[in-house]
């Protein structure tokens, strides 16, 4: 687990930031709203995800929830009627936590949502965001619109659609419902499911594998992949080409091929 003592933190201490050994770690740190999302909560984790994605020795980041129950369980339900009690109100509200997930859907670098227990809500719409998504069994994940009375913003449907289908998208959110960890694995809302004992590491082990891999391929998977889910006519193809022609030109390439041939491990520059 991080050492806690290194950490920043954001939102009067409801978000903490943390780096080690190339990774940066984000921690919803509300547990006894089960990491509930306040507004407070979403402008700092702006600002700790402007920080990692700032700070060049960071190559992958991590998402993560404090307490061991939940990762974030929606927004904060108990600032509703101040924060979103109508209309208006609610596009105020919408329009300052959008500003904070259009930074996680732009981020420059690969990003893990590390799930354990509940992930609902703007959980969901947090943990859709990031590239990758690691859970632990026993997880639930759920989006409660229906029952709250509540469009969910369109955003958030066009990635679940793309995780999981348009049926199991009306499914999910026509009901309510909440699905455990394997049913989210079987329809590919997830990546891998750990034992709770071993996801931390687990995670950690993926996130380090990639902090050593050359960022400016992984960079270039990123992009080209974006670019493939976006319709045919809004596709940047110079962007691609661009991308690709800075990893062929790049001291990694020349690195990597070295380290091939003299059988040792690269070290990567992100050059």
């Amino acid at each position: 687990m991080p050492d806690i003592s290194r950490e920043i933190a954001h939102a009067d201490g409801k978000i903490l930031q943390h780096v080690t050994d190339g990774v940066g770690v984000i921690t919803f740190n509300n547990p006894d709203k089960r990491n509930a999302m306040s507004l407070e909560m979403w402008e700092g984790f702006g600002e700790a995800l402007t920080a990692l994605r700032d700070d060049e020795t960071v190559r992958v980041v991590i998402l993560r929830g404090a307490g061991g129950k939940a990762f974030v369980s929606g927004a904060d339900i108990s600032q509703f009627e101040k924060t979103r009690h109508n209309a208006a109100a609610s596009e105020e509200y919408a329009k300052r936590s959008a500003a904070q997930r259009a930074l996680l859907a732009n981020y420059p670098k690969p990003t893990i949502a590390c799930i354990q227990g509940f992930c609902l809500g703007g959980g969901m719409q947090v943990a859709m965001l990031a590239d990758i998504r690691l859970a632990a069994y026993g997880s639930q994940f759920g989006i409660p619109a229906a029952k709250l009375g509540i469009a969910y913003g369109y955003d958030g449907l066009k990635h679940l659609v793309s995780l999981v289908g348009p049926s199991w998208a009306r499914l999910l959110m026509y009901t309510g419902m909440r699905i455990e960890s394997a049913e989210a694995l079987r329809i590919g809302f997830v990546e891998r499911v750990f034992p709770e004992g071993e996801l931390w590491g687990e995670t950690m082990a993926i996130a380090q594998t990639i902090s050593e891999n050359a960022p400016l391929a992984i960079k270039a998977a990123k992009i080209t992949i974006a670019e493939v889910l976006k319709d045919e006519s809004r596709r940047d193809m110079d962007a691609i080409k661009s991308i690709g022609t800075a990893c062929m030109d790049s001291a990694d390439f020349r690195e990597g091929r070295q380290a091939f041939m003299e059988k040792r491990k690269p070290q990567f520059q992100g050059k």
